[in-house]
């Protein structure tokens, strides 16, 4: 797929429409499941254990899988790996959706968590080839930050709705059609990408994928875990320095600091839509229904933000945007156990929607922003890898806070530090 900085065809916006639909269920994916927890539990008699693995089975496989899932996409084919992907993850959602006990439920968990390691680069991969352009690209991944930041907020939204509705397994069955009818719009619209070629790197893609899974999962759980992972992420470190290709070369340096922001943005990012149902409905006593339905202004408003921050320019645009998203924070850190929506909720929801649009189009667009076309398929895969391990060591570190107004603080915090840095990098 060989394209120039001509206009964009119809076609163009429509395989955007395509792939961006792929990784709204992604994100969706992983904030579906949270209001649902309770009747899940209920349902399959699952444990504390099996609760948090419902939720960590597709977090951490999908987090640690995505370095080497990007680069699976630049060495065998964008389009291709894709593909397998999105398979995947029509499979695995039935699955979990027909799974009669927990075990069945948490290995489907961990399928999916693989396919959308695979779906998630490559697909933002295949915007940046279509986009090659800077005004074009800045467009394009406005609609991707609106969908991307929708998703999360429209997860919590849907699952109130489905399981008031239908009972947990809707949360599961409701992704099937789109991501079969995304596999068929992609075969027919989504022109196939010439491979790289080469191999991908066994070594460092095995060490950085246990490194993760151990890291993440030692921060919450088994101490010795962590430490285990952070020797295997070292060891990773010296066969990258070794390696004939490696899985993450030292050119892709280029987009470090805005890959930290995002890892710091994930945190954040996690950490909110866990905390913010859980409040609503043990603090404020909100339904499944009334917790999803009150996400739908924040949805909204990260929809518009992206969209509108994809056409903006400026250097100070994401310094001032996470500025909003802090204050948001500490507002909704101040919410009383008694609080209305009207009063207490929709003023600090509308402001973090605001940031956090424009904090996830600006940090997308720099994590790409000097890589070359070859390192499309890892860019997309370091991105996506770094908000997802970020969130999940972020959110390891939150759950120990004593409330949920601490929680949303301290988030408020983090995103101050994020500004800082940003500044800096102006």
């Amino acid at each position: 797929m060989t394209r120039t900085a001509e206009q964009p065809t119809a076609t163009d916006w429509t395989s955007l429409a395509v792939l961006a639909t792929a990784q709204f269920l992604v994100v969706l994916s992983t904030s579906i499941v949270n209001v649902a927890l309770p009747q899940i539990r209920a349902g399959l008699d699952l444990s504390d254990t099996g609760q948090a693995w419902t939720v960590n089975a597709y977090v951490l496989v999908f987090g640690a899988l995505l370095l080497p899932g990007g680069r699976a996409g630049d060495v065998y084919g964008l389009r291709r790996v894709f593909l397998l992907g999105i398979g995947l993850f029509a499979l695995s959602s039935l699955g979990a959706a027909l799974a009669p006990t927990a075990i069945v439920l948490i290995a489907c968990r961990a399928v999916q968590g693989i396919g959308a390691a695979l779906l998630a680069p490559t697909a933002l991969a295949l915007v940046l080839t279509i986009y090659p352009d800077r005004e074009r690209r800045g467009t394009a991944l406005g609609v991707w930050g609106a969908v991307s930041g929708a998703g999360g907020a429209a997860g919590v939204l849907l699952s109130g709705l489905l399981t008031s509705l239908y009972g947990w397994r809707a949360v599961f069955v409701v992704m099937v059609p789109f991501a079969l009818a995304v596999l068929v719009a992609t075969r027919l619209l989504v022109g196939a990408d010439r491979p790289r070629g080469g191999s991908l790197d066994a070594p460092g893609a095995v060490t950085v994928t246990a490194g993760l899974v151990a890291l993440t999962y030692g921060l919450s759980g088994p101490w010795p875990l962590a430490v285990i992972g952070l020797a295997l992420l070292g060891l990773f470190a010296v066969l990258q320095r070794r390696a004939a290709a490696p899985l993450l070369p030292t050119r892709m340096s280029v987009v470090a600091v805005p890959n930290v922001l995002m890892a710091l943005l994930g945190a954040v990012w996690l950490g909110l839509f866990y905390f913010l149902p859980l409040y609503q409905q043990r603090t404020l006593g909100y339904s499944p229904l009334e917790a999803g339905l009150t996400q739908l202004p924040l949805a909204l408003t990260i929809t518009l933000s992206s969209w509108a921050t994809g056409k903006a320019s400026g250097r100070h645009v994401l310094p001032v945007g996470l500025l909003v998203l802090a204050a948001g924070l500490a507002w909704l850190s101040r919410t009383p156990a008694d609080g209305t929506f009207s009063v207490d909720l929709l003023g600090p929801t509308l402001l973090i929607g605001v940031g956090l649009g424009v904090a996830f189009v600006r940090l997308t667009a720099m994590s790409s922003t000097g890589v070359p076309a070859a390192d499309n398929g890892l860019a997309g895969g370091l991105v996506n890898a770094t908000r997802q391990i970020g969130g999940a060591i972020g959110l390891s570190f939150l759950t120990l806070l004593p409330s949920s107004g601490a929680a949303f603080l301290a988030c408020a915090a983090l995103t101050l530090i994020i500004s800082a840095l940003a500044t800096r990098k102006a």
